[in-house]
Formats: structure tokens, C-alpha cells, sequence
């Protein structure tokens, strides 16, 4: 069977990529940013896996306000980098795996959760930045990539429990293909940061790593925080946290089996006007 080795959480910050792809990541600003990616780089070298599943919200990219899904999987052979309004990111094209992304959605479906069936769309910084800071620059992507789209741009959003739950409902997908496979799951976007109104900039150090020590060792209370919680203490767009959720959800811990082994922490201030967070957990399974 395939099964899930381990969980990724990183921040998704547009300007990060913009910072890779123009030569800008050893200047002083940004050297910090991708120093502390500088383990995570080397450990995925190490572990490499066979799949990534990779939660992340699409941006008014691949969906706009005409046409909303709470949670879509991406079900095609590959993906186009998206143009955002500046021309698409210089990183390779994402490949896809169909075979593993359809047993994804009839089971998660079959387990009560309604999921969008995209066969075409492109990828935005969301998708791409993670892939950038975890793999570098290289002329492919090191292995197939299942998009996995949620909704935290336009209310109403999911909730932290169901998306904890959909993680839970993901490790029983993958776990009953039928091909012996090394999957990681990735959680995308966050921490703490606000773009607009009177409280444009705001980032909440305290509480980030507050949360992020939950996530870590008490799931079950990261995944109970409340929406106004995140707006409250974390900013408007905060709320990206809960992708963080199914990630963890989709952990041995959470599902009867031993506490995971937490790799790597790394958390910073600011990049462009959002706090970056990053934590790697493997399973002892």
C-alpha cells in the first residue's frame, strides 16, 4: 500500500519566489528567509518521496468569485505556473499523478467529503513557492505533485476541525492504493498577516509560535481555534492556517499510531509584510 512518511508546512509568500527567481535570495533581506530553509533542502534530497500532495489556496488564479470550491483536487497529468499579472514564475512544469488524485477523490468522497474534480488548471505561488524552497531551482520538479486547492480567500471558509478531519479521511485514501508508495503531505500559507484595511501589516509573533506548538504537539486544540481567533490574533489572511490542519490530520499520531519526529522549526520575520513558518514532522510508521 502507499503510505504517508511524512508532513510539510511552509508559508506560501508570493515576494519569496520573486526574491528566488530574480537572484535577490543572498541579499540581506532575504538570506535569513531562505537560510532557514538551507536543512529542509537537504532533507528532502534525503527523502525524497514518490508523491507530494500539496495543500495551498489558489489566489483569483485558477478560480474567481464566479466559481468557488471549498476543496478541489487537482486530477491531471500536469499543470502550467500560473501568470499572476507579471508573466508566469520561471519553474518547471508540475506534473501530476492522475492515478493516485482519482483513488483520492472517490474515497474521500465516498467518506462524506465533497471535493471539486479539476482536470485542468494552472498552479499560482501557492503551489509554487513551497516547491521552490524545499527543491531549489532545478530543471524539474524531483517527483509528481497532486494540487490540492481550499478555499480561504472568500467566505465562508472551512473550518479548522474539518480540515483536521479531511487530513484523517486522506491517509485512509492514500493508504488503500494499491501501489507501494512514499507520499508526503504539505500544508501551504500563513502564518500571521494582514493586506489590507487599518490593519495592514500585522503580524503577531506570540501567537504564531503559540499555535505552531500546538500544531507540533496538540493537534486536537490547533484544529478546535475558532475562525475569529485566527482573524483576531493572526490577521485577515490568518485564516490560511487551517491548511495546515489537513496536513496534520493526515499524521500517524492523530490516527492511533506513534508521535511523529519533528525534523525542523523555522520561523522569521518579516518577509514583505508576512511572518514565515515552517516545521517538518516525519511519521514512525
Amino acid at each position: 500500500m502507499a503510505r504517508i512518511t511524512a508532513s510539510v508546512y511552509t508559508s506560501h509568500v508570493p515576494a519569496i519566489g520573486a526574491a528566488l527567481d530574480l537572484g535577490k535570495s543572498g541579499e540581506p533581506y532575504w538570506k535569513p528567509v531562505f537560510q532557514g530553509y538551507e536543512y529542509s533542502k537537504q532533507w528532502m534530497q534525503d527523502q525524497k518521496p514518490d508523491v507530494i500532495f500539496l495543500v495551498y489556496n489558489d489566489h483569483a488564479t485558477a478560480f474567481s468569485l464566479e466559481m468557488i470550491p471549498t476543496f478541489a483536487i487537482g486530477c491531471a497529468a500536469e499543470f502550467t505556473p500560473a501568470d499572476e499579472g507579471w508573466g508566469p514564475r520561471p519553474v518547471p512544469q508540475v506534473i501530476g499523478h492522475p492515478e493516485l488524485a482519482a483513488h483520492i477523490a472517490q474515497s474521500v468522497i465516498q467518506d462524506d467529503f465533497d471535493l471539486t474534480i479539476v482536470n485542468r488548471m494552472d498552479v499560482d505561488h501557492g503551489l509554487t513557492v513551497p516547491l521552490s524552497l524545499m527543491c531549489g531551482q532545478p530543471e524539474a520538479w524531483p517527483c509528481p505533485v497532486i494540487p490540492f486547492a481550499v478555499n480561504v480567500v472568500q467566505y465562508p471558509v472551512p473550518n479548522g476541525r474539518r480540515c483536521f478531519n479531511l487530513g484523517k479521511a486522506i491517509r485512509k485514501a492514500v493508504e488503500s492504493f494499491d501501489q507501494p508508495l512514499n507520499v508526503q503531505i504539505w500544508g501551504t500559507g500563513g502564518m500571521s498577516h494582514q493586506l489590507q484595511g487599518a490593519r495592514a501589516g500585522l503580524i503577531n509573533r506570540d501567537w504564531d509560535n503559540a499555535w505552531l506548538d500546538q500544531l507540533i504537539a496538540d493537534p486536537e486544540a490547533a484544529a478546535a481555534t475558532p475562525h475569529i481567533d485566527y482573524v483576531r490574533e493572526a490577521g485577515s489572511e490568518g485564516i490560511e492556517l487551517v491548511m495546515w490542519l489537513i496536513a496534520r490530520g493526515a499524521m500517524a499520531d492523530v490516527n492511533g499510531g506513534p508521535a511523529p519526529t519533528l525534523r525542523h522549526r523555522f520561523y522569521h520575520v518579516p518577509a514583505s509584510n508576512t511572518a514565515v513558518g515552517h516545521v517538518i514532522l516525519e511519521n514512525n510508521v
